[in-house]
């Protein structure tokens, strides 16, 4: 029989010995390759944090990105629409002169003299040097487009019948137009290889205005295509709306 010494540290030992298995109980276990409570709870906290500063961010990138896309389709359509109006304006081959002035076709090897009327010509009208066709397709421009801008869209996608704006040497410039071997043979001119989507409101649907259509207009007046512009009414990040751009 052990002393009173020995009695106390048997019983300690004992208490310690029930206690600490018990606390082991007690504690949340990880089971192999998972994760604690705890664990899972930081984790979901800490991304929900991240994605409350990502995600707007990702949605303004986006948006940047369409706006850029928008910018990019406008520029390609008024640019082709700058484009067409310069070979139609001047042109030898529309029979489109002013009324009483006399027909008087460009000399041989020489490209049309500004001011100076001529078959289908706009007198007064200088020639744009970037013009190296003109178009001379008769049926496209009526008594309401005088300016000769695209009477639509789709034209500039379907193309024209253009011809050389100088006339060669020697050859006359209302003959032999239909003859292929001509070096005045029509050829067929795209401006623009397709309609763009509009990425505000993803269909190739644009708003019109002619040049005779106030710079606000909502609708388009259909004497010719002068502009075009997104039907978006959303607000851009600058702070304009679309259809204002």
């Amino acid at each position: 029989m052990g002393t009173g010494e020995d009695m106390k540290v048997k019983s300690w030992r004992g208490r310690l010995a029930v206690r600490v298995p018990r606390a082991f109980a007690l504690a949340p276990r990880r089971s192999e390759g998972g994760w604690t409570l705890i664990e899972l709870v930081i984790t979901m906290t800490v991304l929900a944090i991240l994605s409350m500063g990502v995600i707007p961010m990702v949605k303004t990138a986006v948006k940047r990105q369409r706006e850029q896309q928008l910018r990019d389709s406008l520029r390609e359509m008024r640019e082709a629409i700058k484009q067409f109006n310069r070979d139609a304006l001047n042109s030898p081959y529309l029979d489109q002169a002013p009324p009483g002035a006399p027909p008087a076709a460009p000399a041989p090897g020489q490209p049309v003299v500004p001011g100076q009327p001529v078959p289908g010509g706009a007198a007064g009208v200088p020639v744009d040097p970037r013009s190296k066709v003109a178009i001379a397709d008769k049926t496209l421009f009526g008594v309401d487009n005088p300016d000769r801008f695209p009477p639509k869209l789709e034209t500039l996608v379907e193309g024209v019948s253009v011809a050389p704006r100088v006339q060669p040497v020697g050859v006359d410039i209302n003959k032999n137009l239909l003859d292929e071997q001509s070096p005045l043979a029509f050829k067929k001119k795209i401006y623009l290889r397709k309609i763009p989507v509009d990425p505000m409101t993803g269909k190739a649907d644009w708003g019109l205005r002619s040049s005779y259509d106030s710079p606000d207009a909502g609708s388009w007046g259909g004497e010719n295509v002068f502009d075009v512009y997104s039907k978006s009414q959303e607000t851009a990040l600058n702070g304009q709306k679309y259809s204002d751009w």
